[in-house]
């Protein structure tokens, strides 16, 4: 038996490492291509669907694409909507694998001729440099995968001689529930829908198992590759949750309906067989899969919008900050969606901050003042905290910059907050005549901020909010060089020329570092702009 076991399990490890291997290496070597492609052609649920098609064929990893996707959802770079289409793609886009498996993997020995791949591979990871390192790993995984596939076939045919696996009942809607949860659980300990269909495979083509019981282990698979992008989102935020429900319902629905119409569906493959369009071996497998995940499709995408909307009402919004509530621990692995996040979180505390300054300088809000100072300062601490979590790749400038941008404008943030809370403890009036001069470029500063920051482009406005700022400075030393002399037009008295004074200085600094903050905010925007074309 161990001269069939052992094959089987180093053959089957082989292939989940090549596949591991495979994957890490697409997504580091277009990684950000497909990040890009994924936040920008997702307008219609079409678009979007063919966007997780896509993605998931060129990385082989429908993991790889939905955990990307709950990063996405979670930063708001695209809708729940756009999600569900995406994740639909990745669904029919997993089943390439059974078909590059299927007709190349067990039809020839491509281990053998996949031998020299591994050592071009490896040679490349270890002396390339730049995008020759993913590359390398990319193809040692793909040589480590097929040479997996020819260990598995051997061991496979050791299995069916000793055990066999095809008297198992099949027959009857309750055995191929038992042989689906079957094909569940073994993706759920392989972690990899691939790994367990390609066993499946190897299975059927060695005859270990008959047809129907490949198709209720498939539609098992299927099913269980949703398992991993549930456990990332654990902890995570109601957003990424709904992600990885939507996908879960999808392929159950999917995998439900192909198990309730088997043999219909088994009828259609035989159909296309004696068509000469399928041969009557692991093809047809391959194509009960793409066909059983393909009706799914038809079924789901019209309905795209409403489905969203049920998977939003079996799970709220949760109660929480709505400053961070973007902010999932689960991208902090997905640098560039982690960094588009804390960059949103910026903005919208800038805005918070900048509505709180709105109503100092006219009058208002004193009573709720405090509380949305203190709120504030809880979430730029919590915004800091993840910012500086976030697994920077080495020697990524990019990355780097961005990440730096974000820290410069927290710290600006941070002093802007303090300002403010300043200014409303020493209860200062800033409608009294004698700030009159402030108003004017306070109020521009503050109108140039939000519009840049609402229009996602603080770019245009650089050079006039630098000039409002420095125009503020100017007056601010105006006023305090009167105050000096005794010739402010405010009462004689020493307490309320200081007090004059210390609030020029305050809100000449308080221009300057929404101007600052601006500017990182501007900054960071540019990294990111340089590498998208």
């Amino acid at each position: 038996m161990q001269d069939a076991l052992f094959p089987f399990v180093g053959g089957l490890g082989l292939f989940l490492i090549g596949m591991m291997l495979l994957s890490d290496g697409l997504v580091a070597f277009g990684g950000d291509v497909m990040k890009r492609a994924l936040a920008r052609f997702t307008g219609t649920p079409f678009k979007a669907f063919a966007s997780g098609a896509l993605a998931t064929v060129v990385v082989q990893s429908s993991t790889a694409t939905t955990v990307t996707l709950i990063g996405f959802v979670s930063a708001g770079l695209i809708t729940f909507s756009q999600a569900i289409g995406v994740l639909i793609g990745a669904s029919l886009g997993n089943t390439a694998t059974g078909w590059v498996v299927a007709s190349l993997g067990l039809k020839v020995n491509l281990g053998f001729y996949t031998l020299p791949l591994i050592g071009i591979g490896a040679l490349l990871k270890l002396m390339g440099r730049g995008r020759a390192k993913p590359l390398g790993l990319a193809m040692a995984g793909f040589g480590l995968m097929f040479m997996g596939l020819s260990t598995l076939q051997e061991g496979m045919r050791g299995l069916a001689a000793g055990l066999d696996l095809a008297r198992l009942p099949s027959t009857g809607h309750g055995a191929r529930l038992l042989i689906m949860l079957m094909g569940l659980a073994l993706t759920a300990i392989l972690q990899s829908s691939s790994a367990a269909i390609a066993t499946t495979l190897t299975a059927l083509h060695t005859q270990a198992i008959n047809m129907d019981q490949a198709a209720a282990l498939v539609v098992g698979a299927a099913i269980g590759t949703t398992l991993t992008g549930a456990l990332v989102t654990i902890g995570g935020t109601v957003h990424a949750k709904r992600t990885a429900l939507a996908y879960i319902l999808f392929n159950a629905a999917a995998g439900l309906l192909a198990i309730a119409l088997l043999p219909v569906f088994l009828a259609a493959i035989d159909w296309l067989g004696r068509l000469r369009w399928l041969n009557a071996d692991a093809t047809s497998l391959a194509a009960f899969h793409t066909l059983f995940i393909a009706v799914g499709v038809a079924l789901f995408l019209p309905w795209v919008h409403p489905f969203a909307r049920l998977v939003e009402r079996l799970l709220p919004d949760e109660p929480g900050d709505a400053l961070t509530a973007r902010l999932d621990n689960s991208m902090l692995n997905i640098p560039s969606v982690a960094l588009e996040a804390s960059a949103r979180a910026l903005e919208q505390i800038t805005l918070r901050l900048l509505d709180v300054y709105d109503e100092m300088l006219s009058g208002q809000g004193a009573d709720t003042r405090h509380g949305k100072l203190s709120h504030a300062g809880q979430a730029l601490d919590e915004i800091y905290r993840f910012v500086g979590r976030i697994e920077l790749p080495a020697k990524d400038a990019r990355t780097s910059e961005q990440r730096l941008a974000q820290l410069h404008a927290l710290d600006h943030l941070m002093r802007f907050r303090t300002r403010l809370t300043d200014l409303s403890q020493a209860a200062v009036d800033l409608t009294e005549p004698g700030y009159g001069w402030a108003l004017e470029h306070s109020r521009q500063i503050l109108a140039l901020a939000r519009q840049g920051i609402e229009a996602h482009d603080l770019f245009p406005h650089q050079e006039a909010l630098e000039q409002h700022a420095n125009a503020l400075t100017g007056v601010s030393r105006e006023v305090r060089n009167d105050v000096l002399q005794g010739t402010a037009a405010v009462p004689s008295s020493a307490a309320n020329a200081l007090k004059l004074s210390d609030t020029a200085r305050w809100l000449e600094r308080t221009g300057h570092h929404i101007a600052r903050i601006c500017h990182h905010l501007a900054q960071g925007h540019q990294a990111v702009a340089r590498t998208t074309p």
